[in-house]
């Protein structure tokens, strides 16, 4: 019955000018085509129609139905049939739905077909949802593809939400810690850092750069001799720096720190003197990071605070990490927050393989939300809190940095958020080697999927596991509501996935 109220009442909603005679001889037509029960007899179906009389009032339909059923074992007590009946409602008309499709767009969704299955499938249902619209404000969706971070897109390189603080941050292994080398790591020195020690090696040049490569000596010449360039981290050393790029390279400085006859080092860190009477000189190697008063430093220190979304090599290409704790789990405005310690800023981060596609904010333009799905390509980590946060940002009328339209007391609405992801959480800012299984970012994510049930937003989750590789994420099941989780085997039950989700949602549009 349900099923038959809601197809009619799409009908209605469709075409207004359906008459209340159109509309019960429709319901009793799908409800025909839908209860096949041959056992039952005497069975008839009703329908009363109230139209809507105005915008704050929801046209209605009452269905009801009755029939009987012959008994075999109540028979003997003198019931040799038993009579049924039930009755579904429906309304439209003032009931508006947002809908956040978070996307998982890390590097394994290339594999078995996963991310054509997952493109195909957001689709169809960016398609079928938008069915649902009567008008353009019934139905918004937003679009956020996540992987370790997020992509909000470089145009927004001057927001006031976005925090600069670690940009131009050194390694925070090397902050207060120098190789036991330093002092000797001059040009054509052998390169200080490993990977087993620090998590990285070097580069010719600044890893931002294109063209960077790797380099087990500094250089000795040309632009970037004696620049002592970090590469890429690998997260082996400090949990949760796996790909993050630093914008910067340390430079060498000698500097005399006296001369003639008497000449020492003192206490002086990182000297050494050579000569002997007035030709004695006591130098300092230093290696200031980022130093200003290098030449050529622009080109060593490509990315400024806040880079040009122009810059083809070294700018910012657009990835924010967590917000600081606890303000990673919650919606809170991070416009009006300081870059102090906690900040509700979200963080700019040089990662390497940041996402291609960017957060789209609630739409009802499907073409611009299909064209960005179309542009998702797989690469990275896993962090579905990122993904979750964002998703709730994007349903936010007020606390986002690209909030929904305001709502209309005139009408009904319901959030939704629907979640997919290929495995287990494996990276955030804080946790996690980008490839084993993190509990620590689950943790953050039981907190968060919690404040937006809260919220009243109603989640959907879906983990794709293909062969069965992965376990069953707790986390990701947990943070569903009322049980509307899914695991699929296969690429191809993507799209079926999908489609319960729509039923989910169109049943929760039945009034009773």
């Amino acid at each position: 019955m349900d099923s038959a109220v809601l197809m009619v009442s799409r009908d209605a909603a469709a075409n207004p000018a359906m008459t209340s005679q159109q509309i019960t001889d429709a319901v009793q037509r799908y409800f025909n085509s839908l209860y096949n029960d041959k056992s039952a007899f005497n069975v008839s179906v009703g329908a009363t129609y109230t139209p809507s009389t105005s915008s704050a009032a929801a046209a209605k339909i009452l269905a009801s139905g009755q029939g009987a059923i012959k008994t075999d074992f109540m028979k003997i007590a003198g019931f040799p049939q038993l009579s049924f009946g039930t009755s579904s409602t429906s309304t439209w008309g003032n009931s508006r739905m947002r809908v956040a499709l978070v996307l998982d767009n890390t590097g394994s969704m290339r594999d078995n077909g996963k991310m054509a299955a997952l493109q195909k499938a957001a689709k169809d249902m960016i398609d079928s949802l938008s069915a649902f619209a009567k008008t353009a404000d019934d139905v918004y969706i937003s679009i956020v593809p996540f992987a370790k971070d997020v992509n909000v897109g470089t145009s927004n390189v001057s927001a006031s939400w976005i925090s600069w603080s670690e940009w131009l941050d050194e390694p925070p292994i090397l902050k207060n810690s120098k190789p036991s080398n330093w002092d000797a790591t001059i040009a054509d020195s052998n390169c200080p850092f490993t990977n087993n020690n620090h998590g990285f090696t070097c580069t010719d040049r600044p890893a931002t750069l294109s063209g960077a490569r790797s380099a087990s000596r500094i250089p000795s010449s040309g632009r970037y001799a004696g620049y002592i360039c970090p590469s890429a981290d690998s997260g082996r050393k400090i949990p949760g720096k796996n790909g993050v790029l630093y914008n910067g390279c340390y430079r060498t400085v000698t500097k005399t720190i006296a001369s003639g006859s008497g000449a020492s080092c003192g206490s002086t860190q990182y000297c050494a003197c050579s000569g002997s009477g007035r030709n004695r000189v006591c130098t300092q190697v230093l290696h200031p990071w980022r130093d200003t008063d290098s030449p050529g430093d622009s080109a060593a220190a490509p990315a400024a605070p806040r880079p040009s979304a122009a810059e083809a090599d070294g700018g910012w290409t657009g990835c924010i990490n967590d917000r600081d704790q606890n303000y990673d789990i919650s919606n809170a405005d991070p416009s009006s927050g300081s870059n102090g310690k906690p900040s509700t800023k979200f963080y700019a981060e040089q990662l390497n393989g940041c996402l291609p596609a960017t957060i789209t904010p609630v739409s009802s333009q499907s073409s611009t939300l299909k064209n960005e799905i179309d542009s998702m390509s797989p690469s990275g980590s896993t962090n579905q809190a990122i993904g979750l946060a964002w998703g709730w940002q994007t349903l936010s009328t007020t606390n986002g940095p690209f909030p929904a339209p305001a709502k209309d007391k005139a009408y009904v609405y319901q959030d939704y958020l629907v979640l997919l992801s290929d495995g287990l959480n494996t990276q955030n800012r804080w946790s996690g080697n980008g490839s084993d299984h993190s509990p620590e970012v689950d943790a953050r994510q039981a907190l968060l999927c919690q404040k937006v049930k809260d919220s009243g937003t109603v989640i959907f989750t879906v983990q794709v596991n293909v062969g069965n590789r992965d376990p069953l994420s707790q986390v990701l099941q947990d943070c569903a509501s009322n049980g509307n989780f899914q695991m699929i085997t296969s690429a191809n039950q993507t799209a079926d996935a999908f489609q319960n989700i729509l039923t989910q949602i169109s049943q929760l549009r039945i009034a009773k």
